[in-house]
């Protein structure tokens, strides 16, 4: 998960308004529920 090191590293150094770091944490932690919906899936459709 290097882009949510390199991201957090990026919105340290430049200012984000509460509402825009809310819209990047909430993208982020949509792509994570996808990823692992997805891992899951292929887990189980292995077994």
């Amino acid at each position: 998960m290097k882009m949510g090191s390199s991201l957090s590293m990026g919105g340290s150094k430049r200012r984000v308004s509460s509402r825009g770091l809310g819209a990047v944490l909430k993208e982020q932690r949509a792509k994570l529920y996808i990823i692992r919906r997805c891992v899951v899936m292929l887990l189980c459709w292995n077994d």
